[in-house]
């Protein structure tokens, strides 16, 4: 039995949401209040320790992350750099690290963030001539390839674009070295897979990162290599994260054969949704929108199916109850999703099924007459505030004056919606005070766009956003009678930081991360005297 006391508790509980101490065993809380009282209810040999005037939280839930590209990133060039020729000096740097033939593999880059234009594969021929190289953008969304690559994954400039999906051509037709959405597949099937034991060792490694993030859980949206790494490592004890795991929407056929369902696995590891992708994204223009991006008239993205079709994909899930959780960025594509789950809805209604959590991820910009709508249809918004303030320029520069309706997290705060936060790592970050700080200020850390942040009229209040990262994030998980709160019976994990979040300065949070970090009752990480 251990008691923590002279803290600072928030427990982000409504019904008791200050406390000075702690009490905990057997992986849950027991008790939490005043020192006095809890050491009445403790009994046996009970641990205690003075924590200081130390602040408590309940620990952070990333709701949207691919553990298995963040953990494999790690390792991999950072390609998210001012510059395009540091991007390029980091690659020929890699390059000469490897035997002729050898992949060089990095992540991060963005044109957006460079001169505008698309890089070319000429340019990564001039550094690694004997290396192919695969960079995949920020985004997720995009690819930049050289010559080398490309020849082993047999495209020539003839190659036809596979279906949503393009291999950007220059001026004469021939390939440039981008490959936009499911174009990216053509190389990334040349690249060697890491085997399942990799992947399981770079999460395992992973973690301590996430942890000093003060990040306790998280929602995974890799696919089979991922869950059946993250299985290894909790039958050998070594999971030390709470995961709702998410299937792609490939597997629900097999998922309905099977009758598997949302929630099935343990307090470790389980099922959350069936995912499916409605669109692109922003930084490459491929999100599915209802006008044109600016300065491009017949670009509206890609929409890769449409209501009806994601309905077909929602009716499987639904007979076997599992949930659904779509990947939405534009607004026609979130306008599809939406008139998909109307229907859905209809579906569960008509046939005694269960009305299940379901999700749009990223909520990116959406028309406000749908705007109301994920409330209506008690929708959770999974959304990640760090992506506003990392594309506010491209988003100013694609969608002008639409971009007012974009990242709208207070808009459907107040419509009734529930928030679920995450970062969408390694496209961004996984640190969720990064997230609250853009939550809070919609500013970068350098303060632009500007002292009072971008559309302001979209700010959160900091118990607003810590919320999304930790009941909201609970809530989407179907885990929020045990997780999200500091409260009796709740699994105790929780961090602990040498400041008060609701004291200082907004710009602190920046820098803020967590002096110990427990989980199931034990420290993963602690740096307390």
């Amino acid at each position: 039995m251990k008691l923590f006391y002279n803290a600072n508790i928030h427990t982000l509980d409504s019904s008791n949401p200050r406390a000075s101490a702690i009490l905990i065993a057997g992986g849950r809380i027991i008790a939490i209040g005043g020192r006095d009282a809890l050491e009445r209810l403790a009994h046996g040999k009970v641990e205690k320790m003075d924590m200081r005037g130390r602040t408590i939280l309940p620990g952070l839930t990333d709701a949207h992350i691919h553990i298995q590209h963040y953990a494999l990133s790690l390792s991999r060039v950072d390609c998210e750099t001012k510059t395009k020729e540091e991007c390029l000096r980091r690659v020929a740097e890699r390059a000469r690290t490897l035997k002729p033939g050898e992949w060089v593999l990095g992540h991060g880059w963005q044109q957006n963030d460079w001169d505008g234009n698309f890089p070319t594969a000429a340019e990564l021929d001039a550094v690694a001539p004997d290396n192919p190289v695969y960079l995949t953008a920020k985004s997720l969304h995009a690819a930049w390839a050289n010559t080398f690559a490309l020849r082993l994954a047999n495209i020539s400039d003839d190659t036809p674009n596979p279906k949503d999906g393009v291999i950007q051509r220059g001026a004469q037709g021939k390939a440039t070295g981008i490959l936009l959405e499911t174009a990216m597949a053509l190389v990334h099937a040349a690249v060697p897979e890491p085997a399942v034991g990799e992947i399981e060792a770079a999460i395992e490694k992973a973690q301590s990162v996430l942890w000093q993030m003060g990040v306790t859980g998280i929602h995974d949206f890799d696919r089979r290599e991922s869950f059946m790494a993250l299985q290894s490592l909790r039958a050998r004890n070594k999971l030390k994260l709470r995961v709702c795991k998410n299937i792609p929407v490939e597997s629900v056929q097999q998922a309905n054969d099977l009758g598997l369902r949302t929630g099935f696995g343990d307090e470790w590891l389980w099922i959350g949704s069936v995912k499916a992708f409605m669109d692109g994204a922003l930084g490459p223009r491929t999100a599915a929108m209802f006008q044109p991006y600016e300065g491009e008239p017949h670009n509206k993205g890609i929409l890769n199916m449409d209501g009806e079709e994601l309905f077909e994909h929602c009716r499987k899930a639904a007979d076997v109850g599992l949930s659904m959780t779509v990947h939405a960025i534009g607004d026609r594509a979130n306008h599809e999703v939406l008139n998909a789950f109307e229907q859905l809805r209809k579906y569960e209604t008509q046939n005694a099924l269960p009305r299940l959590r379901h999700r749009i991820e990223h909520v990116q910009i959406i028309h406000p007459d749908d705007a109301p709508r994920l409330a209506h249809l008690d929708v959770i918004a999974s959304m990640q505030p760090i992506h506003a303030t990392s594309d506010m320029h491209a988003a100013d520069r694609y969608w002008g004056e639409r971009s007012k309706h974009s990242y709208a997290w207070r808009t459907q705060l107040a419509h009734g919606a529930i928030l679920a936060f995450g970062s969408d790592a390694p496209v961004e970050s996984p640190n969720p005070f990064l997230g609250l700080y853009a939550a809070v200020t919609r500013k970068r850390a350098d303060a632009s766009p500007s002292a009072g942040g971008w559309y302001p009229e979209q700010k959160l209040t900091l118990a607003e956003a810590l919320s999304a990262y930790t009941f909201g994030a609970a809530y989407a998980a179907n885990a929020e009678n045990r997780l999200g709160k500091l409260a009796e019976n709740y699994h105790a994990d929780l961090i602990v930081l040498d400041r008060d979040p609701f004291e200082i300065r907004p710009d602190d949070l920046l820098t803020l991360t967590a002096d110990a970090v427990m989980i199931n009752g034990e420290w993963v990480l602690s740096v307390l005297p």
